[in-house]
């Protein structure tokens, strides 16, 4: 390849290529728990809306409609915080474009440097690749000097490892990024998904202080509502950032589609659906929890979020084949980083009869 995809690392779940083929061989068939997609029915009034919304001949808005810009606001003011007037609201394509792209879309690029977590989701590299910027793993911004940064993304609740940073420590995020004139990205596409923690948004007021200054907030229905085959993300924060984002973003026809925006606003509308989702995955989570404790794993972290992380300190990939001759198919913990190599993460969205399975594969 040449040219930007040669850039590019190999596309990690391709790597999974070789276990998945032996945990498919298994007599009982596949029990899938690594990309972490939702198989749990979309709520009948996400469908009905999309439904009603589908007769939209006319090119949709990149803003978004506004009762969907309205819906987006509301939610963020009742679950993040977002309380102060001024809010910036933007829909996105699913949460995984703007990650990748978001980097570019604030002009980043060649000589600055965006600051990632030491185990985080891959695309936050991928983004600060694209733009031609340079990334630095670090959870630690004490670490980096007197060194000029553009973006620092932040992930809480954790993907992959479900770990939630307290309020303070998210302060003293933003107070270090307002000094040096640094953007703090926050996605927080598992805020709803607390389990022994409660994860808190940087739009709340005891991180954000009086202002909005310097933080988006990145959001997804895609695990909340089962909306992933949907596309429907968005994010808020200070509206100066979120204007220059919506400018590119209108040039280069970065546009949710109308039915799917009316289906967003019906989905932020309505908490019913997410309740039962949430019972789902709890009653999943203690199940398969327990059935890797008893196997010899340990669990770390995962106080929030859809992933156990989970270790026998050994190699990841170790790991991997050990889970995949019993059919079983996890995560690498080295997707994440260099700091996850012994660990694998294990994804909760797989059936009920799936997750019984598993569990009895793992006794």
């Amino acid at each position: 390849m040449t040219g930007l995809a040669a850039r590019l690392p190999d596309f990690p779940w391709d790597q999974l290529v070789p276990a998945k083929a032996t945990a498919s061989a298994h007599p009982g068939g596949l029990v899938d728990l690594s990309i972490g997609t939702p198989v749990d029915p979309v709520p009948a009034v996400v469908r009905d809306a999309l439904a009603a919304g589908s007769n939209a001949p006319g090119y949709p808005l990149t803003a978004g409609n506004p009762k969907l810009r309205a819906a987006i606001a509301a939610w963020l003011a009742a679950t993040c915080g977002a309380d102060l007037p001024g809010l910036g609201v933007l829909p996105t394509i699913g949460s995984k474009e703007l990650v990748a792209w978001l980097p570019t879309l604030l002009g980043i690029g060649p000589g600055d440097t965006v600051v990632i977590p030491e185990v985080g989701y891959p695309t936050y590299e991928v983004g600060v690749t694209l733009a031609g910027a340079r990334a630095v793993r670090s959870d630690s911004l004490t670490a980096l000097g007197p060194e000029r940064v553009r973006l620092v993304w932040i992930n809480s609740p954790s993907n992959p490892t479900g770990r939630v940073l307290p309020a303070a420590h998210l302060r003293k995020v933003v107070d270090w990024a307002r000094e040096r004139g640094a953007i703090v990205a926050s996605d927080e596409c598992y805020l709803p998904l607390g389990w022994e923690a409660e994860p808190v948004s940087v739009l709340s007021p005891e991180v954000r202080g009086d202002s909005y200054a310097g933080v988006l907030a990145v959001h997804s229905l895609s695990k909340r509502s089962n909306l992933a085959g949907y596309r429907g993300g968005f994010l808020g924060g200070d509206p100066g950032i979120v204007a220059e984002i919506l400018s590119v973003r209108k040039h280069a026809g970065m546009i949710v589609p109308e039915p799917v925006q009316d289906a967003m606003t019906a989905a932020l509308g309505d908490e019913h659906h997410v309740t039962e989702q949430r019972a789902r995955y709890e009653a999943r989570r203690k199940r398969l929890r327990a059935g890797l404790t008893a196997a010899g794993f340990r669990i770390e972290h995962s106080e929030a979020g859809l992933y156990l992380w989970s270790t026998r300190d050994e190699d990841c990939w170790d790991t991997v084949a050990w889970l995949a001759e019993r059919g079983i198919l996890v995560a690498p913990g080295a997707f994440y980083g260099p700091a996850g190599a012994k660990h694998v993460r294990v994804a909760l969205t797989a059936s009920d009869a799936h997750v019984d399975e598993a569990v009895r594969r793992l006794s």
